[in-house]
């Protein structure tokens, strides 16, 4: 609460007259800067500035101090209950945490990813991703390549026309930070410094995770990782253009690699990160350049003319024509 312009009229008033009568307004006695006059009753007499502070501050480093000892003892508490829990962990050989609830899975991760100390590696799938945890995720990053941590993220081919993602993108790589995308990504995953992994909880995928500090489980998701960062294409986004290379040949390959194991384009969606109308159409125009009457003989085609080997689709007589099509 705050002087208002009310409170130091009333006050002036009372200095001048040297009592106050009524009602005061409510800062003027939370500050102690008026006082009941003893013996007469709704009458207020007016405190000096210093006497009042003193009043006040004496009050607020009580409460200060008493919250002191009730914080010093709640961390004695959880010291006590970590050393428990730690002792737990070990004698049943557990190194998986479940985490239940978006506040505790948001805690654990911001915990871990601010403690990094040498690398964290990141892959996102699903496509662009939403301003807000853009917004929330920029400042965190940044900080951690000045701290000089390693940054290594995945995501799909589609963020390269979204164009919220590219910014981020656009500010984190400048920073020293790499990304990289790849059609199709094997799972959300967040790895800090090669100790914990975090991983989706199935099958409540957005209120369950999994904390993993299991040392031969972590090295297994780095080398699936690496894996994927190996034959993922680096995002450089020129400064004219503010979009980098948009990868359709890769990702139309993908699609009909999907569409000859027979997946439906909700799914082909889903793994690619993209709308299922962009994938219908991509595979209706795909469909019209190759002649292809239905589904299933779409299938057949790529199948036969042997469209989907090792860089035939790019490069073949059919990629032109593909491409401009599907366009």
């Amino acid at each position: 609460m705050h002087l208002c312009d009310q409170g130091l009229e009333c006050y002036r008033e009372a200095l001048n007259d040297g009592t106050i009568s009524g009602e005061v307004p409510d800062c003027l006695i939370s500050y102690g800067l008026l006082r009941q006059f003893p013996g007469r009753e709704g009458f207020f007499v007016p405190i000096p500035p210093k006497v009042a502070e003193a009043d006040l501050a004496r009050s607020l480093v009580r409460d200060i101090e008493d919250c002191e000892k009730k914080l010093a003892s709640a961390r004695a508490s959880f010291v006590a209950a970590s050393t428990l829990y730690r002792r737990a962990q070990h004698r049943t050989g557990v190194s998986f945490e479940s985490l239940m609830g978006t506040e505790v899975i948001s805690q654990s991760l911001r915990a871990a990813v601010e403690a990094c100390g040498e690398e964290l590696l990141t892959a996102q799938p699903g496509g662009g991703r939403s301003p807000a945890l853009l917004a929330e995720a920029l400042p965190r990053d940044l900080a951690l390549v000045q701290r000089g941590v390693g940054q290594r993220t995945l995501y799909q081919h589609s963020v390269r026309s979204h164009q919220p993602t590219l910014a981020y993108i656009e500010r984190v790589t400048a920073a020293g930070a790499e990304v990289r995308t790849v059609d199709e990504l094997f799972e959300r995953v967040i790895i800090c410094d090669r100790a914990v992994a975090f991983i989706p909880g199935i099958p409540e995928r957005k209120t369950a995770a999994l904390a993993v500090r299991h040392p031969d489980a972590v090295a297994f998701l780095v080398k699936v990782f690496d894996h994927m960062w190996e034959r993922a294409h680096p995002v450089t986004i020129v400064p004219q253009k503010h979009r980098p290379e948009l990868l359709s040949d890769s990702i139309r390959a993908t699609t009909l690699r999907m569409v000859v194991a027979g997946h439906t384009d909700d799914t082909i969606a889903a793994r690619l990160g993209v709308s299922s109308r962009t994938i219908s159409a991509h595979i209706k125009k795909i469909a019209e350049a190759l002649g292809s009457r239905s589904r299933a003989e779409l299938g057949y085609l790529v199948s036969q003319r042997r469209l989907l080997e090792q860089d035939e689709l790019i490069g073949s007589p059919y990629s032109s024509r593909i491409g401009h099509a599907a366009d």
